[in-house]
């Protein structure tokens, strides 16, 4: 699994101009294949008298899924410059639409390279990205005595508390990043008199 990995920080809309066309670029998070492909349906959908609404969209923290289409223009000189402009900025689980209406001045396959790559590139800037880091899950398990003083301590060393449940016990889900995983067992053991239960989970990512 990737370390980390950047998407876009909210969905938004940015438009720029060249030559009389404008180019304007739908970005938004996307988690899996089917999101971005329903994104794209309504982009196309909203702006259906639009020349072309030509996409790429990068699933999965590793990049495996990665789609591009021109929507008519010129082989090449649309989807795929979008596509690569969202892998040069390390962005994942996003996707991308830009929508031209054509202004009367043809801009040849370089321009159109520029026009729609410069279009992500700009959204990117003006929407801003975040940078989500892979961590273990773990489970914390201490009586109703120290709960309050734990989450107090954990959310002072910036250690991400995700969920809290009350029974018996008092149950506490956090995130840690892998290396830190040793060094938080014994602090644990040391703050809580070895008293606390520790259990790890799975892998997630979240805001670094």
């Amino acid at each position: 699994m990737q370390d980390q990995y950047r998407t876009v920080a909210r969905a938004g809309v940015h438009e720029t101009e060249v030559n009389r066309s404008r180019f304007l670029c739908a970005l938004a998070p996307a988690a899996t294949e089917r999101e971005a492909q329903d994104f794209v349906a309504g982009v196309r959908k909203e702006h259906a008298d639009a020349t072309h609404n030509c996409f790429a969209y990068v699933i999965g923290a590793d990049a495996a899924i990665q789609k591009a289409s021109d929507d008519g223009e010129p082989g090449g000189t649309a989807g795929v410059p979008m596509l690569q402009m969202l892998l040069r900025r390390d962005m994942r689980y996003v996707v991308a639409v830009v929508t031209r209406y054509y202004g009367g001045v043809k801009l040849g396959a370089g321009g159109l390279i520029r026009a729609y790559g410069g279009a992500v590139g700009e959204a990117l800037d003006s929407l801003g990205t975040i940078t989500r880091r892979r961590f273990r899950l773990a489970t914390v398990t201490v009586d109703h005595q120290r709960a309050g003083k734990i989450q107090n301590d954990l959310r002072a060393t910036g250690r991400e508390v995700r969920d809290v449940r009350y029974g018996e016990a008092v149950t506490i889900e956090i995130g840690l990043p892998d290396a830190g995983v040793e060094a938080f067992r014994a602090w644990l053991a040391d703050a809580t008199a070895g008293t606390a239960g520790f259990e790890l989970g799975g892998e997630a990512y979240g805001d670094a």
